[in-house]
């Protein structure tokens, strides 16, 4: 299937120099995956709602200061590649090109809803992710939004006094409430004085009941909760309490595995991809490969790799956190670490997950591992 059978030249679309504040009210009233931005009529990127929720950036700043590349497709390109492309982007939509020129995008859910018919041969239980970052119902919003920005993710479940989920908090739903809450100050509103947005408990924001799914369900019963209701990820629950946290499925997780090869090395997925620097793809596919067949084999169906960078440097090297996760026939196994640079973080992450594999194993690291890792550790 080519992406021109799904792709639209219905889209948002901004010039660069437009102001801020009315993106956030764009984003708040139509909820686009994403907006084109364009500079005397030529493509110059994308902004999304996340971006937005993270800055510190005042409404009168101009477009150009938050605009990120975007991965373009052309018209013909396969499918799993463009599912390919948006993942390791960490993006919603591409802008799709006809030749030189911007036609039009396509966004996950197109793509999605293009192979809904397919997913019935998944259970949720193979794609979810079980690490999940949660809070609880009295988290204030600026710590919520200190974690949305730390951990790279668009959603998080609150929890109540007893452990259970009571509900969800996403980006949306704080940019929405800040734009209302600017919005009444302009009026002469002085609650918005009072009620400091950052200081509110996300109780107060949060959406409540919470859709949910079990590792037993259907993929595509999944997606078309998500596409019908317009989630971009739902909560997964044991089968028998659903009121517990076993993980969270995303529309993201579901175009990863719409990635995954039958090939004779390892299928590895980097999010991403442009901080990785002097890393390739393959070195980062053998070493993890190594940890996997350490001890005893593993076999490892898929391999993960997020890097994130945040805005601290040093002597001009950004720090990056390297997220990787393995999906395993003994189940799933992460490492995660940070470093200034993408393969001093990468190294981090990679003796973490190598300890997790051990454990995973049964199996206890002796003496000698135990030097090598604190050699490596010392040598960052």
């Amino acid at each position: 299937m080519d992406i021109a059978d799904i792709a639209t030249t219905d889209y948002e679309g901004v010039d660069a120099d437009e102001r801020l504040g009315k993106i956030r009210s764009l984003f708040e009233r139509d909820n686009p995956k994403g907006i084109i931005v364009t500079e005397d009529g030529e493509y110059e990127g994308v902004i999304n709602e996340r971006q937005l929720v993270q800055s510190h950036v005042k409404d009168e700043a101009k477009v150009r200061g938050l605009v990120r590349s975007a991965p373009k497709v052309g018209r013909t390109e396969d499918v799993r590649e463009v599912a390919r492309v948006l993942v390791e982007s960490n993006a919603k939509i591409a802008p799709v090109f006809e030749g030189e020129s911007l036609w039009g995008i396509v966004t996950e859910d197109a793509i999605l809803e293009a192979v809904l018919d397919n997913l019935d041969t998944l259970v949720v239980g193979d794609i979810y992710t079980e690490d999940v970052i949660t809070i609880t119902e009295d988290t204030n919003i600026g710590r919520a939004i200190g974690l949305l920005r730390e951990h790279g993710i668009s959603r998080l479940p609150v929890l109540d006094d007893a452990g259970h989920i009571a509900g969800m908090v996403t980006t949306h739903d704080i940019a929405d409430f800040a734009v209302r809450g600017m919005e009444r100050q302009q009026k002469g509103d002085r609650s918005g004085d009072r009620d400091r947005i950052l200081d509110i408990p996300v109780y107060d924001i949060m959406n409540s009941p919470v859709a949910t799914t079990t590792v037993e369900d259907t993929v595509d019963d999944a997606v078309s909760q998500m596409l019908d209701n317009d989630y971009a990820g739902m909560v997964v629950t044991p089968d028998d309490d659903d009121r517990l946290v076993s993980g969270i499925i995303t529309k993201t997780d579901v175009l990863r595995a719409l990635t995954y090869t039958e090939q004779e090395h390892m299928d590895v997925q980097i999010t991403n991809i442009d901080l990785i620097e002097a890393l390739s793809r393959d070195a980062i596919r053998q070493e993890i490969e190594e940890v996997a067949q350490k001890y005893q084999k593993m076999q490892v169906q898929h391999a993960h790799v997020r890097f994130h960078r945040h805005k601290e440097t040093k002597r001009g090297t950004p720090l990056i956190q390297a997220q990787i996760r393995l999906r395993t026939n003994r189940g799933q196994v992460a490492g995660s670490g940070e470093g200034y640079g993408a393969e001093n973080a990468f190294r981090v992450a990679i003796d973490k997950l190598e300890r997790r594999v051990l454990e995973l194993k049964g199996v206890q690291a002796d003496e000698e591992y135990r030097g090598q890792l604190l050699r490596k550790l010392g040598e960052l």
